[in-house]
């Protein structure tokens, strides 16, 4: 192989090590350590707590944990996005690299034809076939010279044509691997921007829980589960679950069957299995074991698979959570859904109105 070809199969290896680095999650972009430190900026939006909190005091802390794990969970989107959006692009940037190899070697190929086209003109002494052909007084040599004069001719503008499209094809390469370099790059900082908020917040929620006594934090668990419970009252009390009543689905008793088997597994921001979830995570991995592809995060989620009325669900069906879409939960019948809480907690069973419901889709409509 000569050095051309060698210098070009390096730089394309150079090409997909960078994009596996740039991708890899135990980089630049490795998970926090499970009690990240909180940073200051953190410690000023949470006040110490007093020695005995009251009610009035776990309903702060509740209401403040609550808006902190959900910027967490809208970050945590945004992170997920970033990671899907590098992979995309980082296969793109591969399959650019093996086209500019493949169109470089054609370029070398058609480059050593007119090279040995040039070469054979010159052992005639320079002339061209037309004027080689105007010397002969043989007149049946200058029909059938005449007859490869056109066939040459016709060879050399295809032999022309192909290197200038060949040195076209590859200026078109190098310039979309450059457009998806950038965009990898910029959704490097996207990543990096997520994942810093995602530890703030993580962290101050870390701290104000930390401030809490054993007692405290089980007063503070039952005043979620309170708070969970009147919601989902509340949603039942509308009589929806009279209208509900359609059968899941093949795929949607899969998708099921896969969520329920994760019961009990750890919250992970940007974690798809097999050991940890987040919520997208669940509800994406739980529909690929279905065999189903959805998009990664719960606004994608959201805003591609088709709309359901709540009246029409059915076991498998997602449910989107608050306004921005940033969770999402498996419907598995009977008012009930599977979801990834969030940081701290498990993989559980819970009330399908117990957070304000913006929607249902179905990945297999």
């Amino acid at each position: 192989m000569g050095t051309g070809k060698r210098g070009l199969l390096a730089a394309a290896v150079t090409v997909v090590c960078a994009v596996t680095v740039l991708g890899a999650p135990g980089t630049a972009f490795a998970s926090p350590s499970p009690t990240p430190s909180a940073s200051a900026s953190a410690s000023s939006t949470t006040p110490p707590l007093p020695s005995t909190a009251s009610n009035k005091d776990l309903e702060l802390v509740r209401t403040k944990l609550e808006a902190l794990y959900h910027d967490a969970a809208v970050a945590t989107d945004a992170y997920n996005a970033a990671e899907e959006a590098a992979k995309k692009q980082s296969a793109e940037i591969v399959e650019l690299a093996k086209k500019i190899v493949a169109g470089q070697e054609k370029l070398d190929d058609l480059k050593d034809r007119a090279g040995a086209a040039a070469r054979a003109q010159y052992r005639t002494g320079g002339l061209p076939d037309e004027a080689q052909l105007m010397l002969t007084d043989d007149p049946s040599e200058f029909l059938d010279g005449a007859g490869r004069v056109l066939q040459g001719q016709r060879a050399t503008k295809g032999l022309i044509g192909e290197l200038t499209r060949t040195q076209q094809d590859l200026e078109q390469y190098s310039k979309d691997a450059s457009t998806q370099w950038q965009k990898l790059e910029a959704g490097r900082k996207t990543k990096a921007a997520a994942q810093k908020k995602i530890e703030k917040q993580i962290a101050a929620a870390e701290k104000l829980e930390s401030q809490l006594e054993k007692k405290e934090k089980e007063r503070l668990e039952q005043l979620e589960a309170q708070v969970a419970l009147e919601a989902q009252t509340a949603w039942l009390d509308t009589g929806v679950l009279d209208e509900i009543n359609s059968a899941a689905s093949v795929q949607g008793k899969k998708a099921v069957q896969f969520a329920t088997a994760q019961i009990g597994k750890p919250y992970v921001w940007g974690a798809e299995g097999p050991d940890s979830f987040d919520c997208s995570g669940l509800t994406s991995e739980a529909w690929r074991s279905a065999g189903q592809a959805i998009p990664r995060t719960s606004q994608e989620q959201w805003k591609q698979l088709p709309h359901i009325a709540v009246e029409d669900m059915r076991p498998g069906d997602l449910i989107i959570y608050f306004d921005d879409a940033s969770h999402v939960a498996l419907y598995v019948g009977d008012g009930a859904i599977i979801h990834a809480p969030r940081p701290g907690r498990t993989v559980t069973l819970a009330g399908a109105g117990s957070m304000p419901i913006l929607g249902v889709v179905r990945p297999d409509v």
